[in-house]
C-alpha cells in the first residue's frame, strides 16, 4: 500500500513537473471546454430536436457538461492532478454518448468534432498521459461513429486524425513551454520552475497544518575544482552529488537548482527540524563542502519572502564555516517588520567613527555616523544585510533619515562639548535615497529642523552608484551641492569607470578604499606604495581631499602622511563608538 501510494505521489509530481499545469490554468481550460460543449448540444437539441434519437439523453449530456463546467471553474485552484485526468476520461465518455444517439449522419460527424477538446488536455499532461487520453478519445471516435449504420466508416477519419494531429501540435507546444522551467545541466526544476511549483504547493497547504518547508543549499569550492581541472571535472562533481542527493530524498520532496551551485529542497507538510535533518543528511552524502540553510512558509506568505529568509539563513551558516546548517525560523516576526518598528522606536543606534587629520597631530576633524542594529534573536546579523533589508523592503529612506537626523543632534551635540571646534559629519546614502525625486529637498529639511550647517555635512556615495551614471542619481548630487552640502564618493578605487570623470562628477572629495591601506608596509623605512602615491598625486591635480580608510597602525598613518595624503580614518585613530564614548577624545583633542 505505501510503494502504491509513493508511485501515485510521484506521479502527481510528474503532472506538476516538467509542464506548467497549475490548478487554475488547468481549471480554466477543462471548465470552458465543458461549458463549451455543454451549450452547443443543448443548442442543437432545442433547435433541432429531431437531430437525437433520444433527446431527453440529449438534454441530460448537456446540462450535466455545463453543471460540471460550472463548478470545475467555481473550483478554481482547488483542482488535483488526478481530478484533471478523471475529467478528460468524463467528457470523452459524454461526447461518445452524444454521438452515438445522434439521428443524422451530418450531427453525429459534427458532434465528433467535439473530441479535439481532449487534445486541449495535452498542453497540461506529460506526454505519456496525453498520449493516452487522445488514444482513447480516437479510438472511441472510431468506434462510435463505425458501430452507426448512418454514416460511412472512413467519415470518422478525419475527426479522429485531426484530434491527434492537434494533441501532437498542443502537446510539443507544452514541452516547448516546460523547457523554460527545466535546468539544462540537470534536467531538474530551475529556479522559475522551482517557483511555480512551491506557489503550488503553499496554495494546497490548509492553515493549522505543518506548511511547505524549504531547504536553500549552496556548494562550496567548485569554484576551485574548475580552476584547477576544468569544467568537464567540475560537471561530474556536482552530477556526483546530485546523484547521491536523490538517493536520500523521497518522493514528496522536489530538487531543483536555483543557481550556479545554489539548489533548493521542497518539503511539503513538513518541520523547519525535519528540514534541518534532512539537510545534515544531504550534508553528510555531499563529496564536497556544503552550506544549507531552512525556513518554512507561512499562511499568506510569497515564494519570494520564504526564498530570501531561506537564502538569509544560508548567508549566516556559510559566515559560521562551511558544512553548517542554519534555521531561519518563520515563527519569528519578518526582518524587516522588526526594522520598522526599531527605527519607530529609536532602537537603532548610531556610532561614530573619527576621521584625524594627519598634518594636524592626528586631530579629530570629523566623525562618520554609522548604523548599528540586530534583532535580538539574530545577534550575529551584519549591517550590510541590514541595509540589503531595508533597500529591498522600501525602508531605507526612512533608516536614512532616522541615520542623518540622529547624527545631526548627537554631533552638535558633540562640538558643543569642545567649546564649539567645527566637525565635519559624514552620513551614508543608499543609491535608491538619491533617485526617489525630493532627496535633496528631503536632507535640507533634516538640516532646517536640527540646525546642522550644511557646509559641515557630506554624504557619500558608493563608487558603484556614479558608476551607472543614473541621471537622477547626478541630478541629486548636484542638488545637494546647491544647497551647500558636500558630496564624497566612498570606497573609490574598487570600481571601474570612475577616474576618467573625476572632473565632471558633482563630488567634492575622495574615500580610498581601505584595501589600498593593507598594501602600505609596516616597515616606517620602506617608501608609500607607488600606486598611493600616484593617487595622492592626482587627487591633488584635480583639489579633491581625499579620506583614507582602514589605517590600523602608526607605521600605516606615517607612510600616508609621507605619501601626500592629508585626512585619514580607521581603528588606530578609533572604532566605532557611540556618542558619549566619544566626546572623550574630542574633549581632549581640544585642550
Amino acid at each position: 500500500m505505501g510503494r502504491a501510494k509513493a508511485r501515485w505521489r510521484r506521479a502527481d509530481g510528474a503532472q506538476q513537473w516538467p509542464g506548467i499545469a497549475t490548478p487554475i490554468l488547468s481549471a480554466l481550460n477543462a471548465g470552458a471546454c465543458f461549458l463549451l460543449g455543454g451549450v452547443l448540444v443543448l443548442l442543437l437539441a432545442t433547435l433541432e430536436p429531431s437531430n437525437f434519437t433520444v433527446v431527453g439523453l440529449a438534454y441530460t449530456n448537456a446540462a450535466t457538461a455545463c453543471t460540471v463546467g460550472i463548478g470545475i471553474l467555481l473550483w478554481g485552484k482547488r483542482l488535483r492532478p488526478w481530478q484533471f485526468n478523471v475529467l478528460v476520461c468524463a467528457a470523452t465518455v459524454l461526447i461518445t454518448i452524444t454521438v452515438y444517439i445522434a439521428a443524422t449522419p451530418g450531427t453525429a460527424v459534427s458532434l465528433a468534432t467535439l473530441y479535439v477538446f481532449v487534445a486541449f488536455s495535452a498542453f497540461f499532461l506529460p506526454w505519456p498521459q496525453a498520449a493516452m487520453h487522445i488514444s482513447i478519445a480516437m479510438v472511441s471516435c472510431l468506434a462510435v461513429l463505425g458501430a452507426t449504420s448512418i454514416v460511412p466508416w472512413w467519415s470518422a477519419l478525419i475527426p479522429a486524425l485531426t484530434t491527434a494531429a492537434m494533441g501532437t501540435v498542443i502537446a510539443m507546444l507544452g514541452r516547448l513551454v516546460s523547457k523554460a522551467e527545466q535546468d539544462a545541466d540537470t534536467g531538474m526544476p530551475n529556479r522559475r520552475g522551482f517557483d511555480r511549483i512551491f506557489a503550488l504547493e503553499i496554495t494546497k497547504a490548509q492553515p493549522g497544518i505543518a506548511q511547505p518547508t524549504v531547504i536553500v543549499l549552496r556548494l562550496e569550492g567548485l569554484g576551485d575544482i574548475h580552476d584547477r581541472f576544468g569544467s568537464h571535472a567540475e560537471k561530474q562533481l556536482l552530477s556526483g552529488v546530485v546523484e547521491s542527493w536523490r538517493g536520500v530524498l523521497t518522493a514528496d520532496h522536489l530538487l531543483a537548482r536555483v543557481g550556479e551551485v545554489e539548489f533548493a529542497v521542497l518539503m511539503p507538510g513538513a518541520t523547519e527540524s525535519d528540514g534541518a535533518e534532512l539537510s545534515r543528511r544531504l550534508r553528510a552524502t555531499s563529496s564536497t563542502d556544503c552550506s544549507a540553510g531552512v525556513t518554512s512558509s507561512q499562511p499568506g506568505e510569497s515564494v519570494s519572502v520564504v526564498l530570501s529568509r531561506a537564502e538569509f539563513a544560508l548567508r549566516r551558516a556559510r559566515r559560521k564555516g562551511r558544512n553548517v546548517t542554519v534555521i531561519e525560523s518563520s515563527a519569528v516576526p519578518p526582518l524587516a517588520t522588526e526594522l520598522a518598528g526599531a527605527i519607530a522606536a529609536s532602537a537603532v543606534d548610531v556610532l561614530y567613527q573619527p576621521i584625524v587629520s594627519l598634518c594636524d597631530g592626528n586631530a579629530i576633524v570629523g566623525v562618520e555616523a554609522l548604523a548599528r542594529w540586530a534583532p535580538p534573536n539574530r545577534p550575529d546579523m551584519a549591517i550590510s544585510e541590514v541595509i540589503s533589508i531595508a533597500e529591498n523592503t522600501n525602508l531605507i529612506a526612512e533608516l536614512d533619515r532616522y541615520v542623518l537626523h540622529r547624527a545631526c543632534v548627537d554631533v552638535q551635540w558633540m562640538q558643543q562639548q569642545r567649546n564649539g571646534d567645527p566637525l565635519t559629519l559624514t552620513a551614508n546614502v543608499s543609491g535608491l535615497d538619491l533617485i526617489e525625486k525630493g532627496y535633496a529637498a528631503t536632507v535640507a529639511k533634516t538640516l532646517a529642523a536640527t540646525g546642522w550647517p550644511a557646509r559641515q555635512l557630506v554624504l557619500e556615495v558608493t563608487e558603484s552608484v556614479v558608476d551607472v551614471d543614473t541621471p537622477a542619481a547626478i541630478a541629486a548630487l548636484h542638488e545637494l551641492r546647491a544647497y551647500g552640502i558636500r558630496v564624497a564618493i566612498d570606497d573609490f578605487g574598487t570600481g571601474y569607470s570612475t577616474l576618467s570623470r573625476l572632473q565632471t562628477l558633482p563630488i567634492d572629495l575622495l574615500k580610498l578604499d581601505a584595501s589600498f591601506t593593507a598594501r602600505t608596509a609596516l616597515d616606517p623605512s620602506c617608501a608609500p606604495p607607488p600606486l598611493l602615491q600616484a593617487i595622492a598625486a592626482l587627487a591633488g591635480a584635480l583639489e579633491l581631499p581625499v579620506i583614507i580608510e582602514g589605517v590600523e597602525t602608526v607605521q600605516q598613518a606615517a607612510a600616508l602622511q609621507r605619501a601626500g595624503f592629508a585626512m585619514a580614518q580607521g581603528y588606530h585613530f578609533g572604532r566605532p563608538q557611540g556618542r558619549g564614548e566619544l566626546v572623550d577624545l574630542l574633549t581632549v583633542g581640544s585642550r
